[in-house]
């Protein structure tokens, strides 16, 4: 009998308030932060603002897997937290991110109350492996290449660890997301979109 290893889920949620409203708004958070520390599986949260003065927020919550998300989310204490902005913030965004999959999921636009769904369906790992393996090999033989070619003197395995502290955070924050971006009607079985333009 095989049994499914619990996976780590975050919620990140797009919200507007008033900038005049700022103090309010970090008040807010702070106590829902503190109200879902007290909850089982709580991993961490934080916010950040788009920039000074700006209306949109950025909140991320993480939870040790599905049921204990679950378990924060149907809380009473959830719904009076967000009862109680009421007239200060707005909810525009809500998506959940599980783990690497998470690079391939559909955003999911709903309100707050949506949250309780089901996460959306991932595409086949054979796809997810081709889409990180078209990411990862040319950035990988360029920076071999590279260092191969100006740091020759170099021990093998600090030229490794260089490269791979370089390409972790790149693939990570811009080639990855890049690509799923691209590939995201082929990830998703979807027609491709030169195709759906005729």
């Amino acid at each position: 009998m095989t049994t499914t290893r619990p996976v780590p889920v975050t919620v990140a949620i797009a919200r507007r308030a008033d900038p005049a409203r700022t103090h309010e708004m970090v008040a807010w958070m702070r106590a829902g932060t503190a109200l879902a520390e007290g909850f089982p599986g709580f991993l961490g949260a934080g916010w950040v603002q788009n920039a000074p003065g700006s209306s949109d927020w950025h909140m991320l919550y993480r939870f040790a897997d599905a049921e204990t998300l679950r378990g924060w989310e149907e809380s009473p204490q959830r719904r009076w937290w967000l009862t109680s902005a009421q007239g200060i913030v707005e909810h525009t965004r809500v998506e959940r991110r599980t783990g690497i999959e998470g690079w391939f999921d559909p955003p999911a636009e709903r309100s707050v109350e949506g949250l309780t769904g089901a996460v959306p369906p991932t595409p086949p790992r054979w796809k997810q492996a081709v889409t990180i393996w078209l990411a990862f090999f040319p950035l990988s033989l360029t920076a071999t290449l590279l260092t191969g070619r100006f740091l020759p003197g170099v021990p093998v395995a600090a030229r490794t660890l260089l490269i791979t502290v370089c390409l972790t955070p790149l693939m990570t924050y811009l080639v990855l997301p890049w690509i799923t971006g691209r590939l995201r009607w082929w990830l998703h079985g979807r027609p491709a979109p030169w195709r759906a333009r005729h």
